[in-house]
Parts: structure tokens; C-alpha cells; sequence
């Protein structure tokens, strides 16, 4: 199992956070659990294998092209096959550059997104099976959502107006401040709920939560602190806050998990 990370074209900096690759070479049966990671992703599968998550009571075959929704609660998947996938991770506010739909919609959902975007995003993906050089496949990538981003230009003002405000709730934790940070951006902070919703799907105190728990995820998996050091650094009022949400987002305590860490969610919080 491996994966390699790539940064993308200097335009999409601010949207795309990376893509990456994700290769296994063995044909083996793989279970995990998605944990929330307050982005969203794009997923194309080029090889041969076969995931499924859990939605709706049962395990369902993902699409050739997943549209990964705000994961906000643990998301059961399962694998099986020789896997070749090629991921874009997007930026918390970033995905509606490429949707028209308000993103709330696809809360814990993978959607296929030939449905949401239509047949242009097949070719892409046909493209991208036939070559197999990295180089070429990031091009095709660049290529494609540059030339999204460049149709949807009357959107950039309010998507980077977002990226500020979550900025500003990140270094002031939203739970008791969002009305002076929606007074530093001279708007109210019903317009400031609004904005930040329909672009991550996400309440502010909802994105504030993910972040803590993103953070003390990693502080988990580096393995260095004792857990009440964790809560602390974290941003945690107390350890029974920080196990609180830690279950919410795990089902899992922070001890459980630590004794049995995820692959898949270390390598989403990079």
C-alpha cells in the first residue's frame, strides 16, 4: 500500500489542497473507517479493484468517480482487488467552485459525479486510464480544473471571503466568538452561517470541532504526548470534552484508537 503526494498548478493553489495516488499492488480484502476530515474529495478509480462504503443500512459499490461529500460522522469502508486511484483533496471551502449544488447536499454520501457534472468529467477519467505516467496524469488534472475554475470565475470573491472567515475560526475557535468575527467581516452572523454552509456543507461550530478533533488525530498517531497533553494542545476545555467528540467522530475512545491506529485517516490529515 502506498501513496505519493502531488501539488497542483499555481491557480489552484488556493483551492486544491493536493492530489495524491494511491497504490496497492497485492489483491487483498482491506476494512477501514473514514473519519471526518472537514474536506472534500474527488476520487478516480483506475485499476481494477473494488470499494464500498456504508450508506443508507448496507455496503454499497462505490462509482468509477467518487465525489466524497463532508464525511461528519465515522463512514464504514471496505476493499477488494489491485487498487490504482488518483485523488484531488479540496480545500474546506473549495469544492462549489466545481458544483453548482449547495455542498450540504452530499453530506456523508460518495456520489458518482458523472451525475453531478456530467460526461465531461468521464472523459477525463478515460484519459487518465490510458496513460500511466504521474506526469501526465497531474496535467490532465491541471488542465481540467483550471479550465472549471476559469467558468466559475464569478465565484471567486465569496469562495476566497470563505477561506478568510474559516481562517478566522480557526484561530478563534467559533463556539463563542462567531459574532466578532462576523463583525470583523461586517456582515451578521446569520449571513456568516449561511455563507459558511453552502460552501462546506459545514456550521462554523461544526468546522471548528473537525479541526480540533483533525488536530488531536494527529497528535494521537505522532504518539509523542500523554492524552491530557492532547486534549490541551488540541483546544479541548477538559479530557471529558475531548473524549466526547473524539467518540462522535470514531466511535471510538482516544485510548481504542490509539491501540489500533487507521491508515486511511493518518493519511487524511496530512
Amino acid at each position: 500500500m502506498e501513496f505519493q503526494y502531488f501539488q497542483p498548478a499555481k491557480a489552484l493553489a488556493p483551492y486544491i489542497r493536493h492530489y495524491y495516488l494511491f497504490v496497492s499492488s497485492e489483491h487483498t480484502a482491506y476494512e477501514d473507517t473514514v473519519f471526518p476530515s472537514g474536506d472534500m474529495e474527488v476520487i478516480f478509480n483506475l485499476g481494477g479493484g473494488i470499494w464500498e462504503s456504508f450508506q443508507d443500512n448496507a455496503f454499497r459499490r462505490n462509482p468509477a468517480i467518487e465525489l466524497w461529500g463532508q464525511v461528519t460522522r465515522p463512514l464504514q469502508i471496505r476493499s477488494s482487488g489491485v487498487h490504482l486511484m488518483l485523488g484531488v483533496r479540496f480545500f474546506t471551502h473549495a469544492t462549489s467552485f466545481l458544483l453548482d449544488d449547495e455542498i450540504g447536499v452530499f453530506n456523508d454520501q460518495v456520489s458518482d459525479l458523472t451525475d453531478v457534472i456530467g460526461r465531461n468529467i468521464r472523459d477525463l477519467h478515460s484519459r487518465l486510464q490510458e496513460t500511466e505516467s504521474n506526469t501526465t496524469r497531474i496535467a490532465l488534472l491541471d488542465d481540467f480544473f483550471t479550465g472549471r475554475l476559469m467558468r466559475t470565475s464569478g465565484r471567486h470573491e465569496r469562495l476566497n471571503r470563505v477561506a478568510h472567515i474559516l481562517t478566522s475560526i480557526t484561530k478563534d475557535p467559533a463556539e463563542n466568538n462567531i459574532g466578532r468575527i462576523a463583525g470583523a467581516f461586517g456582515i451578521t452572523t446569520r449571513y456568516l452561517h449561511k455563507l459558511v454552509y453552502q460552501h462546506t456543507g459545514l456550521s462554523p461550530k461544526s468546522f471548528d470541532k473537525i479541526q480540533r478533533f483533525k488536530t488531536s488525530l494527529k497528535l494521537i498517531g505522532e504518539n509523542k504526548l500523554p492524552l491530557t497533553s492532547i486534549a490541551y494542545d488540541a483546544g479541548y476545555f477538559d479530557q471529558s470534552h475531548f473524549i466526547r467528540d473524539f467518540k462522535s467522530f470514531t466511535g471510538l475512545t482516544p485510548t481504542a484508537y490509539l491501540s489500533n491506529l487507521s491508515t486511511v485517516n493518518q493519511m487524511l490529515i496530512n
